[in-house]
């Protein structure tokens, strides 16, 4: 892997224009089964529901074999067939709002090279900027992980790491092929690893669906609003433990940390945790 090559995306930029419109907070709303009175103009968008916005568009031509936009342009041709998003970290200046004409600025902040357990990593961070006639609203990171399949016979998973015991705070939530099927049309994510059984199973050899790590993030943003509803978030990180399928439900957990946030984090039913996240409170 020419790993030179690839740096040279660095410090590479694009960037696009979208309006807040209300139809996918509502669409967001009722699969998260939440009460909330459809949205009008002026109302803020939650923390991580950007991600509604700005959606890919990609000709059918230039659509993998994954489902995934296929390698190169903004984002470098990374030569490697796994890629999802690892991890982020947001910082918020004021919330957008439906009716917003949003400035989104993209730049290539990093191209890292690691020697995983089971072959080479490549670790692209982006990070966005999004403006408004306010000002900018909030920046995000995002790093996005590029891996390669794991081979019959590789070296065995390492040890699960166990979620925290206790927590005030939890959600149960089953991830159904529905619920995948329409996060992934809300998103406009094609990977075909969200809502193709066959595909997921047979090619890519894992046990079930895999729930958007994006979801999950959302979901842990959510279970702030559902128990502090109160505040409002200042920061919000998430890093990605191990895959979350839909074999079954699986746990939102938090815990206030003292007055400034709460920990969050999702955990299988057997106890082990898939996805860390914390929120800071303004």
């Amino acid at each position: 892997m020419d790993i030179d090559y690839l740096k040279q995306w660095i410090g590479r930029s694009e960037t696009r224009t979208d309006t807040i419109a209300p139809t996918p907070i509502d669409a967001l709303n009722a699969l998260l089964d939440r009460d909330d009175a459809p949205a009008a103009v002026g109302d803020a968008v939650p923390p991580l529901w950007h991600w509604m916005y700005f959606l890919p568009i990609v000709r059918s031509s230039q659509v993998g074999a994954d489902g995934h936009p296929m390698r190169g342009g903004f984002l470098p041709p990374v030569p490697l067939p796994r890629r999802m998003i690892a991890g982020g970290r947001i910082n918020y200046t004021h919330a957008l709002r439906v009716g917003d004409v949003v400035t989104r600025h993209a730049r290539i902040l990093a191209v890292e090279h690691k020697q995983g357990r089971t072959g080479d990593l490549v670790f692209v961070t982006v990070r966005n900027e999004f403006s408004t006639e306010r000002g900018m609203a909030l920046a995000e990171e995002q790093d996005i992980v590029y891996r390669e399949v794991t081979p019959p016979g590789a070296a065995p998973a390492a040890p699960a790491q166990l979620a925290p015991a206790s927590h005030l705070w939890d959600r149960k939530f089953t991830p159904d092929e529905v619920i995948l099927f329409k996060f992934s049309a809300l998103t406009l994510n094609g990977h075909r690893i969200h809502y193709d059984h066959p595909y997921v199973t047979q090619v890519e050899g894992y046990p079930g669906l895999i729930v958007h790590g994006p979801l999950i993030a959302i979901l842990l943003a959510d279970l702030v609003r559902r128990h502090v509803p109160q505040r409002s978030v200042a920061r919000l990180t998430y890093r990605g433990i191990h895959p979350t399928f839909n074999t079954g439900p699986f746990l939102l957990c938090g815990s206030p940390e003292g007055e400034t946030g709460a920990l969050l984090w999702s955990r299988s039913l057997q106890g082990e945790l898939t996805m860390q996240a914390s929120a800071t409170f303004r």
